[in-house]
């Protein structure tokens, strides 16, 4: 049975271990022997947590026996994005300026997730404080892609992701802050749940935006995610029973997302809109120009609260920085407060034109990425490809952050190619059950 454990759906674990079929101090020591022994792991994981994982697989065990079960996922092991703190373990958010940074206290959805049964496997490496979608850093390791080792994983939560499609996790818990939940399980294959702001606490998490900052899981499945999202809250999930896409009205996004797109994305989401419409869904397309004009307010929004959080640690010590995330923090000093205040009034207006305009629908659909992850060598070496692939891989996933919104990014039958869906905040349980359902279409 071990032999399957690694390419098996959290929720199946979670089952197993319900019905006595998997034990799990088991199941714990064979994701921490994989981890050991990967090929891979120093570049996946930032600090397996082996001491911790084994206490709380005991606790598990126990009340598995015992009947005592916290939920479904009790027992099952997972991994965390190295921006998340840990009691007594470093959280370095994949930067030199944090090392050995020991946090008294875990952040509250691990603290949370903790109580619901999960295992904390270990910290997984990332982009330096979060601040790429690339998953380049030099600094402490760049994870691989599962499907080409050569590439990048995408960032921020690149190991989380790699952790996963590797086998070394059931699922990952990473931060959304203009994609970097959906990008690397996109380009990793994997199902990725960016939360509404505000949704989960960010208390006890190394920030780089605060007013766009989000948590969410990476995992093998919509179920997967569905479950993590009620364990990092203590809520109860969503039903996804009998979700179906029959007269689901959904409108693809014309303006910016569609824009120079690669061949193979392309190709991945218009098989995906087949496939959706050929099960029931209505798809309509549309141009929403104020989608542009939130896009050229990203600039100072993201740069200006990152270097207005971070700059005074940065400039302690700049060496110890990537230079280019370095650069990319610096641009926000150039911003005045008063331009600051005013790309937010504005984007406030935008939401609500974009509320407005979105309505009718289930979802807004639109391609995850429109690139493929790109070489991490070449990134090293060449500026100009450096720029390029950086500016495009957060771009569309970087309009939900805008926007405020919750978004799902599905696999397509194109490898590291992903859909997305895009709802209003605070409806991740209808949009959850949307995932659920366009799953089943995509598969």
């Amino acid at each position: 049975m071990s032999k399957t454990w690694s390419n098996m759906t959290a929720a199946e674990l979670g089952r197993d271990i319900g019905k006595g079929r998997i034990n799990p101090v088991e199941l714990t020591e064979f994701f921490l022997e994989k981890i050991a022994i990967h090929e891979h792991s120093t570049r996946i994981y930032a600090r397996p947590t082996p001491s911790r994982a084994r206490g709380e697989a005991m606790g598990a065990a126990a009340r598995a026996k015992s009947g005592l079960r916290r939920g479904l996922l009790d027992g099952v092991p997972i991994s965390w994005k190295d921006l998340f703190d840990t009691a007594g373990i470093a959280t370095e958010s994949g930067s030199a300026l944090l090392k050995n940074r020991i946090p008294l206290n875990d952040a509250t959805v691990l603290e949370t997730a903790t109580r619901q049964g999960l295992v904390c496997l270990g910290k997984t490496h990332m982009s330096e404080l979060a601040f790429s979608g690339l998953g380049l850093n030099p600094v402490t390791a760049t994870p691989p892609c599962i499907n080409d080792e050569q590439a990048v994983a995408g960032g921020s939560t690149s190991g989380g992701a790699a952790s996963v499609a590797y086998g070394l996790a059931p699922a990952a818990i990473g931060s959304d802050t203009g994609g970097s939940v959906r990008i690397p399980a996109a380009w990793n294959d994997l199902v990725g749940l960016k939360t509404s702001h505000g949704r989960l606490p960010l208390t006890g998490s190394v920030p780089l935006c605060e007013q766009f900052d989000t948590v969410g899981p990476l995992a093998r499945s919509v179920e997967d995610c569905t479950l993590l999202l009620a364990a990092l809250e203590s809520g109860k999930p969503a039903d996804l029973a009998g979700a179906s896409l029959s007269n689901a009205r959904f409108l693809v996004l014309n303006t910016v997302a569609l824009e120079d797109l690669r061949p193979r994305p392309a190709q991945g989401f218009e098989d995906a809109l087949s496939r959706l419409s050929r099960a029931g869904a209505q798809i309509s397309h549309a141009d929403i120009p104020e989608t542009a004009e939130a896009m050229a307010l990203a600039g100072i929004l993201f740069t200006a609260e990152a270097y207005g959080i971070w700059g005074k640690t940065i400039e302690a010590a700049p060496e110890k920085m990537f230079p280019r995330i370095l650069e990319r923090f610096r641009t926000g000093a150039a911003f005045k407060a008063t331009d600051y205040v005013a790309a937010w009034r504005r984007l406030h207006d935008i939401r609500q034109i974009w509320a407005k305009k979105t309505a009718g629908y289930d979802a807004i659909l639109l391609p995850t990425s429109p690139i493929l992850p790109p070489n991490a060598h070449r990134l090293m070496i060449d500026d100009a490809y450096y720029v390029a692939e950086n500016l495009l891989a957060l771009r569309n996933t970087r309009i939900g952050n805008l926007m405020g919104l919750c978004a799902l990014t599905l696999p397509t039958a194109q490898p590291s190619c992903g859909i997305s869906f895009m709802a209003g905040p605070g409806q991740e349980e209808r949009l959850l059950r949307i995932g659920a359902a366009a799953e089943r279409a995509l598969a």
